[in-house]
């Protein structure tokens, strides 16, 4: 039998072989103080992640865009958490400073973990295809999925807005190394993000210890993922070929909250793969047997080969 241990109450829950039971009331968060960027709806994972934070004792504020504001329900979350909300254009370096100068005036100190959950295709919107991207569309895609993350730890950096030993947090997907069919000009924003996580990652590690990781979750419906092309498809492939299928919204929001706590204080500059297995996996015997039924290539109407 394992023990999990804590701190807050000094009792040590059993956790047996196959136990559902919850060990977010160890309150791993107890005492922090947060920033979760990209709430929408309860579809999303920064919402999840958002209730999580607050169930595991920590203080938090919101922010997403002011268009995002008005058409997702962030309100009610921010009533329901006690959570201020903060808009801003992530874009924005003026916003982003503003962001961080208020959620530490509203929380009575400096954050101790932040999560970049945004992203946006212009392109993948109107349906371009990756050969024949429209370029003003692709310096958006990267500003908002992936700059914003540059922008927001330098915001932060600036402003000594992050506590010691600090945890940010961004979350990716699979396609930053591998090429998926629909996943457009996002792919090349995934790869950016990444990249920055680990470059921030080095200094503000030696600066002041505080971590920067990236979280590469399995295809998840959320309000942004559905816009992807063959996004159902994609959901189903990567279910059947996971040896654990596919990681819920909810079971990411648990892995953040892991990672937000004192649990993983030397986890810093990494891409965590969250998805079941499938980053792991070249060919199931499922996805064997699919082929097997089905070796032509995929042609449109005038007999032409479709490469994505």
């Amino acid at each position: 039998m394992t023990q999990f241990g804590c701190k807050d109450t000094k009792k040590f829950i059993p956790l047996r072989p196959n136990s559902k039971r919850k060990i977010m009331s160890c309150q791993l968060l107890q005492g922090k103080k947060g920033v979760i960027f990209g709430a929408l709806n309860e579809a999303s994972i920064a919402w999840k992640v958002a209730e999580k934070a607050v169930e595991a004792g920590a203080q938090i504020t919101l922010s997403n865009t002011p268009m995002a504001l008005r058409m997702g329900e962030v309100n009610a979350l921010g009533e329901k958490l006690n959570a201020k909300i903060i808009p801003a254009d992530a874009t924005s370096i003026e916003d982003l400073a503003n962001v961080f100068k208020e959620s530490t005036e509203i929380l009575g100190g400096q954050i101790d973990f932040v999560l970049h959950s945004i992203g946006m295709s212009p392109n993948v919107r109107k349906k371009r295809t990756y050969d024949d991207l429209d370029y003003t569309m692709l310096s958006q895609t990267l500003d908002i999925s992936a700059v914003s993350f540059h922008k927001m730890i330098q915001q932060a950096r600036k402003l000594d807005a992050i506590s010691e030993g600090g945890s940010i947090l961004a979350l990716s997907y699979v396609a930053a190394q591998r090429t998926f069919y629909g996943y457009n000009d996002m792919a090349d924003a995934k790869a950016l993000l990444e990249s920055i996580a680990r470059s921030f990652g080095y200094i503000y590690g030696r600066e002041k210890g505080v971590r920067v990781n990236t979280i590469s979750q399995s295809p998840t419906m959320t309000t942004a993922g559905s816009g992807v092309k063959g996004m159902d498809q994609l959901f189903d492939f990567a279910n059947k070929m996971s040896p654990l299928g596919n990681a819920s919204a909810d079971e990411c929001a648990d892995y953040c909250i892991v990672m937000f706590s004192d649990l993983t204080k030397k986890v810093t500059m990494q891409n965590l793969f969250h998805d079941g297995g499938f980053s792991s996996m070249g060919m199931s015997l499922r996805a064997m047997n699919q082929y097997s039924k089905s070796l032509d290539e995929f042609k449109d109407e005038t007999g032409k080969i479709i490469y994505g």
